[in-house]
């Protein structure tokens, strides 16, 4: 039904029915009630913009991807985990508000990873273990993400500022291919305060969404990079569909596309998928 069309635009809402009422146009639908695409049309993006919804325009070629490059924290899972961590040191709303500071891009990613590890110095190995089991939840809608695009052959790749700790245990759970994240440093019984050089942040996540591309042998538009926070922002950017998801104003506002409002499946449907497609992983 696009025809001429180069883009639809996409709309993800909980009552979708209502915002398809207000158009003209009969949507196709992705997700009865749910979600649907209609040709683009700049007066009805402006118009569904107004509304508590999710719209985006997406170009239809190549609209789906064969590499999703995802971050961990607040993304794929419903916390900072080094925010939890400080919690168990008690000294989480200190940490917590560096964290914040710096994804919302006030403050440089690597000085402040830093200087958040070292307050933790002395802290037992034994708090990082609590805090997987006790704190870190999936985000709803990471497994059917991860498992609906690798069953139509893509690559997903979990890559974080956060720790290998816990992207290693948060990838196995979510299905992803591999992960990418920084190394805390310990003496055997509690950590040192100190974290791995080169620490990965802002540069090293757009580095590893090209790398990534580049042992698949595809192109920049054929992938898919997720995140929330500043140090995602040049890997958002330079992919194919660059995502903001529930992200800090910072992000939300230079991404090209954004989900205020929906849980990781609607990464599907900008990606034109349908319900009777999606795996629930």
């Amino acid at each position: 039904m696009f025809g001429r069309f180069t883009h639809v635009l996409n709309v993800i809402a909980d009552d979708a029915r209502f915002a398809a009422r207000q158009l003209r146009v009969e949507p196709v639908w992705l997700s009865e009630g749910r979600a649907f695409d209609i040709p683009y049309d700049a007066a009805a993006f402006a118009r569904l913009k107004a509304m508590d919804a999710d719209v985006n325009a997406v170009p239809i070629a190549g609209r789906r991807k064969a590499l999703l490059v995802a971050d961990m924290d607040s993304t794929v899972i419903g916390c900072e985990c080094l925010d939890e961590l400080a919690d168990q040191a008690g000294l989480k709303p200190q940490i917590a508000a560096i964290t914040e500071r710096a994804m919302r891009g006030e403050i440089a990613f690597a000085p402040a990873l830093r200087a958040r590890v070292a307050l933790l110095a002395g802290l037992p190995l034994g708090a990082l273990e609590r805090t997987y089991a006790e704190r870190v939840r999936l985000n709803p809608g990471a497994k059917a993400l991860v498992a609906t695009m690798k069953r139509q052959g893509a690559r997903a790749v979990l890559v974080s500022g956060g720790f290998t700790y816990f992207t290693r245990r948060v990838a196995a759970q979510a299905g992803f291919d591999a992960d990418r994240a920084n190394v805390l440093i310990d003496d055997g019984a509690g950590l040192t305060g100190a974290v791995a050089e080169p620490i990965l942040g802002r540069e090293a996540k757009r580095a590893a969404l090209e790398e990534e591309a580049s042992r698949l042998g595809i192109a920049l538009d054929d992938t898919l990079a997720v995140g929330d926070g500043a140090n995602d922002l040049d890997m958002i950017r330079a992919a194919g569909l660059g995502v903001a998801y529930h992200a800090k104003p910072i992000v939300a506002e230079a991404a090209p596309a954004r989900i205020d409002h929906g849980d990781l499946r609607a990464l599907l449907y900008l990606q034109g998928y349908r319900d009777e497609e999606i795996v629930e992983g």
